[in-house]
């Protein structure tokens, strides 16, 4: 086990290299002047000259990179051209949220896509496994803007139950320990606190499960129809080991590889893919950070928060690779 995590993590290394070039060229390819977007249009050339040399733009590309790279290896992001503010701070701040939004997502899409595919594969090719089926296609095409938009129209302005967005209303309820405001509420015991908590969070992780619960369920359905079909499965229906548990403890024990395997990526893209809910529902996370990054061409917030979630993304499929021997004594690592 151990000779295979060192094996990963260095294979880790030329995978978040190559992401730090990609990142760093990809913006610096994007049309514009980031000092005329940060000057505005009626800077003198002199400013504009001035600024890109203060920010070190003038300088040769491959100069850049590797200065960012040295940054890097210190531990040091950079600071924010619009705010001042340094990106390890920004970040700090900012990863509780969207960390906390793609846990809750990923709760509702796992407790509600696991028995919606276990309920098609028991019904395979009824109408409730079509009706299913039907509905984890249109979770999937929905687009996310769109349904984000709608829940908002219906439950926020209409019927006025939940808040149309932020993390909280009154900011003073919350006592800050973790960073996420509905585990922080529930150890300090404060209902408040926690029902506040929980109204903002419950549109924006509900527009954001759609897609991951879509496919959580096709793949249980797929993967609980393909050992429901087992030998051994069989054999344990004609001892008369009770349905329970003949679902639950024989067949969803060995079906789980799969889901395991897409949770972890699909919750590795929530981390990363969240940067329309962020917005629409102004949740202030790395998502919405990023996006007011791009738009106002601060590099060192794109290149920070780009990186992070790289990073956490293959991190999450290093420890879903390091599940498989949980789940399935069979899997051994070399």
């Amino acid at each position: 086990m151990w000779i295979y995590l060192v094996k990963r993590l260095l294979g880790l290394v030329p995978v978040l290299l190559g992401m730090t070039l990609f990142v760093f060229l990809f913006l610096r390819l994007i049309p514009g002047d980031p000092a005329v977007v940060l000057l505005g249009e009626a800077a003198t050339p002199e400013q504009i000259t001035a600024l890109r040399e203060q920010l070190g733009l003038n300088r040769p590309l491959f100069v850049q990179y590797f200065a960012f790279l040295e940054h890097l290896l210190r531990l040091d992001l950079g600071t924010s051209v619009i705010s001042g503010i340094p990106i390890i701070e920004e970040l700090n701040s900012r990863y509780p949220a969207t960390f906390e939004l793609a846990l809750a997502a990923m709760a509702i899409a796992l407790l509600v896509g696991i028995p919606a595919g276990i309920l098609a594969a028991l019904h395979k090719n009824h109408w409730l496994d079509q009706s299913l089926m039907a509905g984890s296609l249109l979770g999937v095409s929905l687009p996310v803007y769109w349904l984000g938009l709608l829940l908002i129209y219906l439950f926020a302005v209409n019927l006025q139950w939940l808040p149309a967005g932020g993390r909280s209303t009154d900011t003073s309820l919350i006592q800050p320990l973790t960073g996420l405001y509905v585990v922080d509420a529930v150890f300090r015991c404060n209902p408040l606190a926690l029902a506040d908590a929980l109204s903002h969070l419950c549109l924006p992780a509900l527009t954001l499960s759609t897609i991951p619960l879509a496919i959580i369920a096709r793949i249980t359905r797929s993967a609980m129809v393909e050992t429901l079909s087992q030998d051994y499965i069989r054999t344990a229906r004609a001892k008369g080991v009770p349905a329970f548990w003949v679902v639950g403890r024989h067949a969803l024990k060995n079906a789980l590889l799969p889901v395991v395997t897409i949770s972890g990526l699909q919750f590795g893209t929530l981390l990363g893919g969240a940067i329309l809910t962020e917005t629409i529902f102004a949740w202030p996370g790395i998502g919405s950070w990023i996006y007011e990054g791009i738009l106002a061409r601060d590099y060192p917030v794109v290149q920070g928060g780009v990186l992070f979630v790289a990073i956490a993304f293959v991190l999450i499929n290093l420890l879903v690779d390091i599940s498989y021997a949980l789940l399935d004594p069979r899997v051994q690592y070399r």
